[in-house]
């Protein structure tokens, strides 16, 4: 069975929300499973605030995790144009694995979610590849052969599925949001099993 690690933070749900979309993707191709785990806050002196496992929802990710994926989904709100200090902590951890080459040649690919229109969910995208390239991965977006990625009206790029909550997160996905999401799992999941020859 191929492991695709769809790992997240999500501050107002809109991420995890869609990480649940992707994994839907993910787990449609027989063979091929999705993994789902966040990170914990950090604090402003950028340590994380907690450490032990949440009583609800999916647990945190331990590097053993990335090491072991056979593929990488990473989702994150946009901070002024880059992903969350959180999730960006997590990945700066990573220095062993990028030393030994752990994630050289593994698929990844990212989405994001902003509260505003033009909120830097296309900037967000692109800065979140770049630690992706230093780990060596193959990076995978989402193909104009998706219809909802040509008629969407909120979010969806081809650098990787996106969601525009507006100003008060109260928008949910939209049914097109929702459609790039599960596009964005599947896809990585075919490529997974295709580069393992299975």
């Amino acid at each position: 069975m191929q492991e695709i690690l769809v790992l997240y933070y999500s501050k107002n749900g809109s991420i995890k929300e869609m990480a649940k979309n992707i994994a839907r993707g993910v787990n449609s191709i027989d063979g091929v499973n999705a993994n789902l785990r966040t990170v914990p806050k950090v604090s402003k002196k950028t340590e994380a605030t907690e450490n032990t496992i949440p009583n609800q929802g999916d647990i945190y990710a331990n590097l053993s995790d990335l090491e072991n994926c056979d593929g990488l989904i990473l989702g994150s709100p946009t901070q002024f144009g880059n992903m969350s200090a959180s999730l960006k902590f997590f990945l700066e951890s990573a220095s062993p694995l990028w030393l030994n080459g752990s994630l050289e040649n593994k698929p990844a690919s990212v989405f994001t979610a902003s509260g505003s229109m033009h909120g830097g969910n296309e900037a967000t995208l692109l800065s979140m590849q770049l630690p992706l390239l230093h780990l060596g991965m193959i990076l995978v977006g989402v193909p104009y052969s998706v219809p909802s990625l040509s008629k969407t009206l909120s979010g969806g790029t081809p650098y990787g599925a996106s969601h525009v909550s507006g100003e008060n997160h109260q928008n949910s996905i939209t049914d097109d949001e929702k459609k790039i999401c599960f596009a964005q799992g599947e896809r990585m999941a075919l490529i997974v099993k295709k580069l393992s020859g299975s």
